[in-house]
């Protein structure tokens, strides 16, 4: 079973459904280990005053740490629909934490046919669009075998 590392932003409503709706699938797929899903927004520092210093630095070193622990990091592309197709700095900071630690990515996108970085499309290992079935088919990936799925978004 495989430990997840769920990336994303979660500062809005919207955000917040977009993780559930990406937990859920993972939850109902058969090759993750549904009580190890790792989400930095249930996980913020509590013994600091939100954003001290002492409370960016505790938030910090979980996360990374969590990366590290991760068999598999799975991450929100969509951030902001009025602010183009930028992902969320953060969510991009932990895919390249994955990456260079040469932990598997899978990207999930919920806005369609939005241009995708090529650094992004040439790091991931699978791409699910949820306009296109996406989290019904992330519930049925094999996390085990890891198969390439990349995306047919245009590349930049």
């Amino acid at each position: 079973m495989n430990k997840v590392y769920l990336a994303g932003p979660f500062f809005s409503d919207k955000q917040r459904e977009r993780v559930s709706q990406v937990v859920a699938a993972l939850k109902e797929n058969k090759t993750i280990d549904s009580d190890n899903i790792y989400l930095p927004q249930d996980n913020q520092s509590k013994q600091y005053e939100q954003f001290s210093q002492q409370w960016q630095r505790a938030v910090y070193l979980a996360d990374t740490r969590q990366v590290h622990r991760a068999d598999v990091v799975v991450a929100i592309l969509d951030y902001k629909e009025d602010e183009g197709n930028e992902p969320d700095s953060g969510t991009m900071f932990e895919v390249g934490m994955a990456v260079e630690a040469h932990i598997p990515v899978i990207l999930v996108q919920f806005e369609a046919g939005r241009v995708i970085n090529l650094m992004l499309s040439e790091s991931l290992t699978a791409f699910f669009d949820e306009s296109k079935n996406g989290l019904n088919e992330l519930s049925k990936y094999n996390f085990n075998v890891l198969e390439e799925k990349i995306t047919e978004n245009e590349v930049l």
